[in-house]
């Protein structure tokens, strides 16, 4: 069964694009144990997610799109909490910016972290060090910020996730 944190790993494999990686690369750039991001692996290919190719893995674009798209907002629905500071994610993050227009008295949904700049109603990521991995990695950035649209949006906004997620899986 996936856990939340095979998603963030699938999803910094799909945003590896063809540069080569390792697991405890993963690992360190995703805040996770080398365990867990193996682990993850193993449960993303048990799903059909992800496919081995002689010693690479490889994602399985079509299968991954199909349960984002399908799947995700009733395995993994969005926990929205409080007001605090974070990163803006969803239809606020910059994959989005120009894309809705905001009521100004509307909170921006966030991750919270402790350096963000952004007042915001919470939203819990995928994975506790989501905040950390998504400034260090733009494309893991987007599609968490497209995933959690998926898992948290309006149909308007989930049709623009849904192009813009489409289009970038075609790019790499």
């Amino acid at each position: 069964m996936l856990k939340p944190q095979d998603i963030v790993i699938i999803l910094k494999i799909l945003a590896k694009g063809s540069k080569s990686w390792s697991q405890g690369g993963l690992a360190v750039e995703l805040g996770m144990s080398a365990s867990e991001v193996n682990a993850g692996i193993k449960r993303a290919i048990a799903s059909k997610l992800l496919r081995k190719h002689g010693k690479r893995v490889i994602p399985v674009k079509s299968a991954i799109e199909e349960f984002l798209l399908h799947g995700l907002k009733y395995v993994f629905p969005v926990e929205i909490g409080e007001p605090t500071r974070g990163l803006p994610t969803a239809h606020a993050a910059p994959v989005f910016k120009g894309k809705f227009v905001e009521s100004k008295n509307d909170l921006p949904p966030v991750w919270p972290d402790a350096e963000g700049k952004v007042k915001g109603y919470k939203i819990k990521p995928l994975y506790k060090s989501v905040p950390v991995a998504v400034k260090q990695d733009d494309m893991l950035y987007d599609y968490l910020a497209i995933v959690d649209v998926l898992r948290s949006g309006r149909a308007r906004e989930v049709n623009e996730a849904i192009k813009i997620m489409h289009k970038i899986m075609e790019e790499r």
